[in-house]
């Protein structure tokens, strides 16, 4: 399993003294982008390729506080994965010092061409990349349907 480690700073806290929500997020982004560039899969690839990554939601669900001052490690795995790579579901889990899990992140995105503003499969050469995530048991193949599992849709002013 990837693990990440991670010191919480000040500014992670918020107002009740404890891991502030905006900090999970962060957390988990910068997990997510180590584990890649530790791969070779860096801003300069994705630069190289004119893509990037767009995500369609984070779930986090919390079970224990976590504070300041003790060290903290964040986990990785890639729990769906489209045939083509387009679409990716990641899902960390964040440990305190003791190895207690305290919190989960489930996230799902897709893969976007920068210049045509278009989701697209991920380039064949980049692909082996996302084999190196560790998958769980209950991994799965990301289909179209999958990403509006929750019926999501805008709804304009008038």
């Amino acid at each position: 399993m990837y693990l990440k480690d991670f010191e919480i700073r000040w500014n992670d806290i918020d107002a009740n003294r404890h891991l502030a929500n905006k900090a999970y997020i962060e957390l988990a982004a910068h997990t997510r982008m180590s584990f890649l560039t530790e791969q070779g899969f860096d801003r300069g690839l994705l630069g190289k390729l004119n893509i990037g990554p767009v995500v369609f939601y984070e779930h986090i669900y919390y079970f224990k506080e976590v504070f300041y001052g003790k060290p903290i490690q964040v986990s990785l795995e890639v729990s769906g994965l489209s045939e083509d790579g387009k679409f990716f579901e990641f899902r960390h889990n964040f440990y305190d010092h003791k190895g207690r899990n305290f919190a989960q992140c489930e996230m799902m995105g897709a893969w976007m061409d920068l210049g045509e503003r278009k989701l697209i499969p991920l380039p064949e050469q980049i692909l082996p990349f996302m084999d190196k995530i560790e998958r769980p048991e209950n991994f799965r193949i990301l289909t179209k349907e999958d990403t509006r599992k929750f019926a999501k849709t805008p709804v304009d002013l008038s």
